[in-house]
């Protein structure tokens, strides 16, 4: 329930800037018609606006109308559950923005909010009102401004932080907040972070207050929140009073087709029933907990499905374009004269010898890359793991050591390519140890499934490429938030890696680590494109050819 009203209060915040955007007092953008059907699908609540605004965003030669595309389509995103997709598109919006071009405000605003709700549904509480903070400093309507202040206060309740949060509410009821569905949604919120503060605190007097209000103002998603805080409230205390409100949320869930909302009623309603009803309530539960899992999953695919083939016919276009350079090429070498053939000779020469040295460049390059894969990255793993976890036992110290020891000294031959059986679990296990207490990682598409379709060799290759990104990453990004996404995509394996550090600096020359990676791709058939801005992170797409 809270994930969902959270995404709804801050979308339709959201969708209230965008419209402001329209008229905004500053040089007015042309917009596109994919923008303009994908805006009135969503107005339908028709999720067939993901496909125009992904085409929009694909097509427009205008930042501003690209990035209010991408955030239209991480609010689509966030409703579906796909909070890390919904990051990744409010990021691509934030590199075409500027802070100092009152143009971009209206957007940005809502791309803060929407990060901070991402965050906060990812609990990563610490990051949300990080972005909260930069919104609360472009909003100058009250009404907007309570709340995005309110998720604030959630993300500190969240983190027990109780007393931040409650300074927060008496605040924002101190600005005289004359809205009564406002009022009671404060009050609410006041009443059970107290309680959660200290169990003794009486909450029940504010939240009836709030449920009376609710009544009075038909307010359905406020009935809902207030018989939730009261089943909780009661569960100790007086478990017939829980078991009555929880019922009351049920009910009101179903009224209101939340299918969250119903799970979290039916989680109250099970350990306060008796048997035959306790077994009715858990069935439905797991039916209902499965069939939305499915749901959001379908969802999930559909959207990466949108990309994939938005991607695949702006390829098909460069490669049409390819072809006709190629056929104006022959056509030139078919007109050469004998001269020209002596010139080729001469090239060809040329080419041999270049070939030939480049042979030997490539095997000095081959050996300083194996020396950089094991010792130094090898080394880094290592010094990272006693960092972030100084209760490292000493028997894997040495183990560790050992291993990175025989690794060495097999650097002046090529070892035999070996296919594990636990690969998903070797990456998993590589990305989660450069998590930290200031960076989260996060993990998507890591399925055995996966990787069944991978060659050994790319396999062996893609896990030095990872490490390097991670790092690269742990050395000079400084990113709160990184996110890697692996998805199957017909004959093709895709790799989306996104942080929110300091990105690429301008005039940026690949060093010896981000050139093996590209290196490494091509080996395997593939190719990868980065992303980058001064201020929004790091954006890496990786494409490798599967079976």
């Amino acid at each position: 329930m809270r994930n969902l009203l959270s995404c709804l209060l801050v979308a339709g915040l959201a969708l209230y800037i965008l419209s402001c955007g329209k008229i905004h007092k500053v040089d007015p953008i042309i917009i596109a018609e994919d923008y303009k059907k994908g805006e009135s699908l969503f107005n339908e609540g028709n999720d067939s606006a993901f496909y125009y605004f992904n085409r929009s965003a694909s097509r427009s030669t205008d930042s501003l109308q690209v990035a209010m595309a991408y955030t239209y389509m991480a609010i689509i995103q966030a409703y579906a559950g796909d909070n890390l997709g919904s990051q990744e598109n409010l990021l691509q919006a934030l590199k075409l923005m500027d802070e100092n071009d009152e143009r971009d405000h209206h957007v940005l605003l809502s791309c803060y909010n929407q990060l901070a709700n991402a965050n906060l549904n990812m609990k990563n509480y610490e990051v949300a009102i990080t972005y909260y903070d930069k919104a609360l400093k472009l909003i100058e309507d009250k009404p907007f401004r309570w709340i995005t202040l309110n998720g604030k206060a959630v993300a500190y309740q969240k983190l027990k932080q109780y007393d931040e949060a409650l300074a927060i509410y008496h605040a924002i009821l101190n600005d005289t907040v004359t809205n009564p569905k406002e009022y009671a949604r404060i009050i609410t919120n006041r009443a059970y972070t107290g309680w959660l503060k200290d169990a003794a605190y009486p909450a029940d007097r504010e939240m009836k207050e709030a449920l009376l209000i609710r009544e009075r103002e038909e307010d359905q998603w406020g009935l809902n929140t207030s018989y939730a805080r009261l089943a909780d409230y009661y569960a100790a205390s007086k478990p017939d009073s829980a078991l009555v409100y929880a019922g009351k949320m049920l009910a009101i869930a179903k009224q209101l087709n939340s299918p969250d909302d119903e799970l979290e009623a039916l989680q109250k309603l099970i350990p306060l029933s008796a048997a035959a009803a306790m077994k009715q309530y858990f069935e439905r539960y797991h039916f209902l907990n499965d069939s939305l899992q499915a749901s959001r999953n379908n969802a999930k695919n559909q959207f990466a499905l949108i990309r994939y083939e938005s991607e695949k016919h702006k390829n098909e276009n460069l490669g049409l374009q390819k072809e006709n350079a190629e056929k104006k090429l022959d056509l030139i070498i078919q007109q050469v004269s004998f001269a020209g053939a002596l010139v080729l000779a001469v090239i060809a020469f040329w080419w041999y010898r270049k070939r030939k040295q480049q042979a030997i460049r490539e095997q000095q390059f081959k050996t300083s890359q194996k020396v950089h894969d094991v010792v130094a990255n090898g080394l880094y793993s290592i010094i990272t793991k006693i960092e972030h976890h100084p209760q490292i036992q000493k028997d894997q110290l040495l183990d560790d050591l050992e291993t990175l020891y025989d690794r060495s000294r097999d650097i002046s031959y090529e070892p035999a390519v070996t296919v594990s059986q636990d690969y998903h679990e070797e990456i998993a296990s590589l990305l989660s140890s450069f998590s930290a207490d200031n960076t989260a990682v996060s993990i998507a598409g890591n399925t055995p499934a996966l990787w069944s379709r991978v060659s050994a060799k790319a396999r062996n290759e893609l896990k030095h490429i990872l490490q390097e990104l991670m790092v690269n990453m742990k050395k000079h990004s400084a990113a709160q938030n990184v996110g890697i996404r692996f998805m199957q995509q017909e004959k093709q394996l895709e790799i989306r890696y996104t942080d929110d550090g300091v990105g690429l600096p301008q005039g940026f020359n690949y060093g010896n680590g981000l050139t093996s990676t590209e290196n490494r791709i091509k080996s395997i058939g593939g190719h990868l494109s980065f992303g980058q801005s001064a201020s929004a992170g790091l954006t890496i797409h990786m494409f490798i050819p599967i079976a």
